[in-house]
């Protein structure tokens, strides 16, 4: 029965039993090892030639210090934030640029998408088609008015400001994107399934990134427990991973489609997350 339901699609269940032995292994030794991982860190800030380096350039270091700072709304969490906003940026202009150009990305893409198509079941086929459903509008819609709910229930308005912000904002951003790039979805005689609408960035891939993204910020800073913390980031990146492999095994999006969704919504995502947070510190500094 096994070997009937998975087919060809015997390599594709084979890499994600490695990938799930991976990542179970990668959170036991990040639990196991937390006092070791933040020694490390600890040791990197006070080694001597960072020490030196620091004396040496006092006057830029103390700039950078107070942009590093825990404390106030201009410290750390804007610094980390802005710089990580800028390199996903820019990951994303490269990847668009690969699409319009027609660089050896979409090669790729077609290499890909054609090898996957090869090993499509019809097993697999519905198990992918129930994962492509944990990204699709109305269950974004649904987990959202929920959390919605919950928020305004217990009086968490930053929360609530930021999920308004990330998923609608960044749907609507996702439309625009496809609108401006209107590119063409794979096709194939055989699919077993038709799809509407233009193909960069995978919606779906980015519902997934925003919703799921910003719940495990709220998880994040309400655990306490640095294995929970863990956990949560490496589920998220599970279920964004499963969302987007589905939606190329269903024949509906590109590789680059996915690639270009996640950095999308990861830039949204952080800068949403920032611009509240900024918000709640200035009025906490003012206040």
């Amino acid at each position: 029965m096994v070997a009937k339901w998975v087919g060809r699609a015997s390599e594709i269940t084979g890499s994600a039993l490695l990938l799930t032995i991976a990542l179970s292994w990668l959170w036991r030794w990040l639990v196991r090892h937390e006092a070791d991982v933040k020694r490390y860190c600890r040791a990197v800030a006070y080694h001597p030639r960072v020490l030196a380096i620091c004396r040496r350039f006092a006057p830029p270091v103390e700039f950078l210090m107070d942009r590093l700072s825990p404390q106030g709304y201009l410290g750390i969490h804007l610094t980390t934030s802005l710089l990580f906003l800028i390199a996903i940026s820019w990951l994303f202009g490269g990847i668009a640029e690969d699409v319009v150009n027609g660089d050896p990305i979409i090669f790729i893409d077609k290499n890909i998408v054609e090898w996957l198509h090869e090993r499509t079941t019809p097993g697999m086929s519905t198990l992918m088609q129930l994962i492509t459903d944990l990204a699709s509008g109305y269950w974004v819609a649904g987990v959202s008015v929920l959390t919605a709910i919950i928020l305004w229930w217990k009086r968490c308005w930053y929360r609530l400001l930021a999920l308004v912000l990330v998923v609608p904002g960044g749907m609507v951003m996702a439309i625009i994107l496809k609108i401006a790039f209107h590119r063409s979805r794979p096709s194939f005689n055989d699919s077993m399934m038709i799809f509407q609408g233009y193909s960069f960035p995978s919606g779906h891939t980015m519902a997934a990134t925003l919703l799921y993204g910003v719940l495990a910020v709220f998880a994040v800073t309400a655990l306490k427990r640095w294995r929970w913390r863990v956990l949560t980031v490496i589920s998220v990146m599970v279920m964004i991973l499963l969302v987007g492999f589905s939606r190329m095994y269903l024949s509906a999006h590109y590789l680059s489609d996915v690639l270009g969704a996640t950095v999308a919504g990861l830039a949204w995502l952080v800068l949403c997350i920032t611009a509240v947070d900024t918000l709640r510190r200035y009025r906490d500094h003012s206040g």
